[in-house]
C-alpha cells in the first residue's frame, strides 16, 4: 500500500511537471504568432483581381455582347440563363478575410495607410458583391473564427451606407508623409518615399474618392434618401480634400510582372481555351469598324484582312466554324494591363453624365467624354487618331437630346470597361444603355438579367438566413431587382 502512495506521488509530480509551462516550451520562437498588413496585402491584391477579371471574361464579355461561344446548343448567358452561380462570392468571402487581418493588424499596429488601403478593398469587393445579389453577408461576415458560421444578410441599404462611411474614413486616413512600414502593395508604389511623398498613398487616396463617385451614380434612383446630391457636390468642389483620378497614371490598374507567382491568370491558357471556342460578336466588332478605332488590332484578331464577329443569342441549331472569326489576341494572355479595378477613363466618363445632369464639374459633359475617350486609348496602349470624336456617332453633339448624349457617354464606357469586372452589366442595369441586340434564339420569356441567384449551397449552409434574404428580396431569380435598382 505504502509503494502505491509513493508511486502516485511520483505520477503527480511527473504530470504537473509535463504540464507546466506547456505552452512557452512547445512555442516555436522562430515561427511569428502575428502577421503584418504587408504580408498579406500583396497577394490578396493578386488574387482579388484574378477574380474580378475572370467574372469579366466568363460571364460580363458574354452577357454584354462583347463575345459569344462559337457552340452552344444548350441554354447560355448569352441567352439570358443565369443559374445560381458562385462568381465572386466564393473568392472574395475568402479574401475579405484577408482584409481583415489587413485592417486589424494595421489597427494592432497603428498602421492608418494599412487600415486606410484596407477599407478601399474591402468597399471595393462588398460593393461588387452587393450589386451581383442584391442583400448579401455584411455585418457578420467573415466571423467564422469567432463561432459565427451563419451570418445574416444585410439589406443593400445598410451596405451602401456603410460603404461609404468607410470611403469617407480612408480619405481621411490616408497620410502621403509615410511609407508602408511593411511594404506589400503591388498595385501603387507606395512602399516607398519620393522627395517625401508617397505617390502611391496619393493615388490611393484617389482611388478611393472615384470608387465613391461610381457608387453615387450607381445610387441614382435614391438619391433623395442616401443624400447622394451633396456627397457628389462635395468631392467636386474640394480637389483637395476629395482627390480624383487626373490621368491614366493614376488609375487602379493591376500590372501583371509575369513572373513568378504573379502572372496574368491566362497567360498559360490553351488556344482552344482562349480563342477557338469564342468569338467576339457583331455588336462589339460592329461599332469599332464603324469609327475604324485603333483598340481592335489590340484587342481581336482579324480574318482574311477584317474584324468579323458572329450573333450573340443565336439559335441553338447554329455553330460557327472554328477560324473563321475574329476572337481576343494571344498578346492578351500575358497582358500586364488586364487587371482592370477602376479606371481614369470611366472617372471622365462619371463626370461626363454629372455634368450632363447639371452638376459643376468645372468643363462640359463634352469634355470629360472625350477626355474619358482618350484616356481609354492611352490604357490599351493606341493614340486617338486625328478626327475620331467628329465621327458620327462619336461625336458628342450637344443639340442632341440628353438621353441620346447619355446614351453615347454610355456607350463609350462599355467600351472602356474591357476586362472590368461586372461594371458594363451594372451601367446597362442602371441606365439601360447600350441597347444591345435581342438575339433571335433567345426564348421569348428570358429576360435580361437584373442580379445572379445566391449559391445553392446555402440552401444547406446557412438556410435560415437564406430565406429571410430570399423573402427581403422578394425572390431568388435573375429578374428580381436590387434595392438601387427599384
Amino acid at each position: 500500500m505504502k509503494k502505491a502512495y509513493i508511486s502516485l506521488v511520483l505520477l503527480s509530480c511527473l504530470t504537473a511537471s509535463c504540464t507546466k509551462n506547456f505552452e512557452k516550451i512547445n512555442t516555436d520562437p522562430n515561427r511569428p504568432t502575428e502577421v503584418n498588413p504587408g504580408v498579406v496585402l500583396g497577394q490578396m491584391e493578386y488574387r482579388f483581381v484574378n477574380s474580378s477579371i475572370s467574372a469579366a471574361r466568363d460571364f460580363t464579355h458574354e452577357l454584354m455582347q462583347v463575345d459569344a461561344p462559337r457552340s452552344s446548343s444548350g441554354n447560355g448567358v448569352h441567352r439570358y440563363v443565369i443559374n445560381p452561380g458562385t462568381g465572386v462570392w466564393n473568392s472574395f468571402y475568402t479574401l475579405l478575410a484577408d482584409v481583415n487581418v489587413v485592417i486589424n493588424s494595421a489597427d494592432r499596429l497603428k498602421e492608418k495607410n494599412y487600415r486606410a488601403i484596407g477599407l478601399v478593398y474591402k468597399s471595393w469587393a462588398y460593393s461588387m458583391l452587393t450589386d451581383v445579389y442584391g442583400d448579401v453577408p455584411f455585418s457578420e461576415a467573415t466571423k467564422a473564427s469567432d463561432g459565427n458560421v451563419q451570418p445574416k444578410f444585410d439589406a443593400q441599404k445598410d451596405i451602401y451606407t456603410q460603404i461609404l462611411k468607410d470611403l469617407d474614413e480612408a480619405n481621411t486616413l490616408f497620410d502621403d508623409t509615410k511609407a508602408l512600414t511593411y511594404g506589400g502593395d503591388n498595385l501603387y508604389p507606395s512602399n516607398t518615399l519620393t522627395s517625401g511623398k508617397n505617390v502611391g498613398i496619393q493615388r490611393w487616396k484617389k482611388f478611393g474618392n472615384t470608387l465613391k463617385l461610381r457608387l453615387l451614380l450607381r445610387l441614382s434612383k435614391r438619391a433623395a434618401e442616401m443624400n447622394t446630391d451633396a456627397q457628389i457636390n462635395a468631392i467636386l468642389s474640394d480637389a483637395t480634400k476629395y482627390p480624383v483620378f487626373s490621368s491614366n497614371a493614376d488609375e487602379g490598374v493591376y500590372k501583371f510582372p509575369n513572373v513568378y507567382p504573379y502572372f496574368n491568370p491566362y497567360y498559360t491558357a490553351r488556344q482552344l481555351d482562349w480563342r477557338d471556342g469564342t468569338y467576339y460578336t457583331k455588336f462589339f466588332l460592329g461599332n469599332l469598324n464603324t469609327w475604324n478605332d485603333p483598340r481592335r488590332a489590340i484587342w481581336a484578331i482579324p480574318v482574311s484582312g477584317v474584324y468579323q464577329g458572329i450573333d450573340s443569342g443565336y439559335p441553338t441549331t447554329v455553330e460557327y466554324v472554328v477560324g473563321k472569326n475574329s476572337s481576343y489576341t494571344d498578346a492578351l494572355k500575358t497582358a500586364s494591363n488586364t487587371g482592370v479595378m477602376i479606371t481614369y477613363a470611366e472617372e471622365e466618363f462619371i463626370k461626363a453624365e454629372l455634368a450632363l445632369k447639371g452638376y459643376n464639374t468645372g468643363k462640359t459633359a463634352r469634355a470629360h467624354y472625350e477626355a474619358g475617350i482618350a484616356a481609354s486609348m492611352t490604357q490599351w496602349g493606341v493614340s486617338l487618331p486625328t478626327g475620331y470624336l467628329q465621327q458620327t456617332g462619336v461625336n458628342l453633339d450637344e443639340s442632341t437630346s440628353v438621353a441620346t448624349r447619355l446614351e453615347q457617354i454610355i456607350t463609350q464606357k462599355y467600351y472602356a470597361y474591357f476586362f472590368n469586372d461586372y461594371q458594363a452589366w451594372l451601367e446597362k442595369r442602371r441606365t439601360g444603355y447600350p441597347v444591345l441586340p435581342r438575339g433571335t434564339g433567345i426564348p421569348a420569356e428570358n429576360q435580361f438579367p437584373n442580379r445572379i441567384p445566391y449559391p445553392t449551397y446555402l440552401q444547406s449552409l446557412n438556410p435560415v438566413n437564406l430565406k429571410a434574404a430570399v423573402a427581403a428580396m422578394g425572390g431568388d431569380n435573375s429578374n428580381v431587382k436590387v434595392w438601387w435598382d427599384k
